[in-house]
């Protein structure tokens, strides 16, 4: 009987997780203002409602969310030309660049259950643009067109409809190259101590 309580608190409790902490959500008002707080309690109650959807509609709508944010530089942002901000970061401060949107969507399509394996951050040049853009791939299958989440377009659409689009690298965290650490890998770890401690 013990065990089974004990299952039944664990499945609530999993289903009941919220993507930004109530301490988390606090810190960032007291930080910046209420409008930045009603960004997060916007997210978790997102987050709650797609948790039974279909993965289309967590794609999409994911997606639609953080291509709110208003799209600002490394440098306008943190002074400096190439930062990866946390989740938190990026939504406190209401701006980001291209690696930013594809973190935040990446953690929470994660929290929603898609698994990390088929994401990948894509490092993409755009067609007329000369820095290079990142978008987040989602592969249903290891051999399946990629559907691209990008914050340069409201619609999700699969690659090969992404004409303006030339791929040049594909991350995903759970991979190595070769059998090797990259220098993105580095990048990850310290973004990941920076969720951990709640960075904002």
């Amino acid at each position: 009987m013990k065990i089974f309580i004990i299952i039944l608190l664990l499945i609530f409790t999993s289903y009941s997780a919220d993507f930004a902490s109530s301490s988390l959500i606090k810190k960032v008002e007291k930080k910046y203002n209420r409008f930045a707080k009603n960004r997060f309690v916007a997210l978790n109650r997102l987050l709650k409602r797609l948790q039974k959807s279909s993965t289309k509609k967590k794609l999409e709508r994911v997606n639609e969310f953080f291509n709110f944010v208003k799209y600002k530089s490394d440098k306008e942002v943190y002074g400096i030309s190439d930062y990866w901000a946390s989740p938190s970061e990026f939504l406190a401060r209401d701006k980001g660049d291209c690696e930013d949107y594809v973190i935040a969507k990446y953690f929470a399509l994660k929290n929603l259950g898609i698994p990390t394996s088929k994401m990948f951050l894509t490092y993409v040049r755009v067609a007329g643009l000369k820095d290079a853009h990142m978008v987040l791939s989602y592969f249903e299958t290891p051999n399946s067109e990629p559907l691209i989440l990008d914050s340069i377009r409201r619609i999700i659409f699969p690659a090969s409809k992404r004409t303006d689009l030339t791929p040049v690298y594909n991350f995903n965290p759970n991979i190595l190259r070769n059998g090797k650490r990259t220098s993105a890998h580095k990048k990850w770890d310290v973004l990941l101590r920076k969720i951990k401690r709640n960075k904002i």
